[in-house]
């Protein structure tokens, strides 16, 4: 039995054409509702990645819907890993999911590591992605975060150099967005994960207007 304040996890089946991929989602009643996209394939991450499972927490506790998934090829989803095209159209059809489940126009979209590329090109395909949070982003010129056109927070640890700090806070800037930086933190939080989860969860309360 499910006790108050607990957060019933349940399966969830995502087709991509005649495969399906598998995913796992949080019920809510609070939008926008959150798809939260893994590492890419070739980083060796998943919808199980400890950083994604704090965020579906993260913002399942403060009542938002939320869905992360597997890749084609990863897990138990069908098919081949696939790079660019292919994981952008694993994205596109996880959002047509939660769309439908959650009963709304538009999603959050919280992507982890290189999965920042598929949810930049997300972003710049569909108007229904209303808000953008990356998380420890690798790969990515900054000068793309600039033309984001929805709310924007990008997350970094402290220690993590993989992205230059100083040009990532001023492409931000020029958009209006949020940066924050954790504290004794790497490119993983193996200190200080909950940080992360907790700037996550007050910026979907304010992208919510409350």
């Amino acid at each position: 039995m499910v006790q108050k304040g607990q957060f019933l996890e349940r399966s969830t089946l995502i087709p991509v054409g005649a495969e399906v991929m598998e995913g796992t989602a949080h019920r809510g009643k609070r939008a926008p509702p959150l798809l939260i996209i893994p590492p890419r394939p070739d980083e060796g991450g998943g919808m199980d990645h400890v950083i994604a499972a704090e965020l579906a927490w993260a913002a399942a506790s403060a009542g938002f819907p939320t869905l992360r998934f597997n890749h084609r090829g990863v897990g138990a989803s069908q098919g081949q890993r696939g790079k660019d095209l292919a994981l952008l159209e694993d994205a596109e059809a996880a959002m047509r999911v939660l769309l439908e489940t959650a009963g709304t126009s538009a999603v959050a979209v919280a992507s982890l590591h290189g999965g920042a590329q598929v949810a930049l090109a997300l972003q710049a395909r569909f108007p229904s992605v209303g808000g953008l949070c990356l998380v420890a982003p690798a790969e990515v010129d900054p000068a793309v975060l600039g033309r984001v056109t929805c709310p924007l927070l990008v997350v970094q640890g402290e220690a993590d150099g993989r992205m230059p700090r100083a040009a990532v806070s001023a492409a931000v800037a020029r958009v209006g967005g949020e940066f924050e930086v954790i504290d004794d933190a790497g490119a993983t939080f193996q200190r200080n994960l909950p940080q992360v989860g907790h700037a996550l969860s007050h910026w979907l309360q304010r992208l919510s207007g409350g």
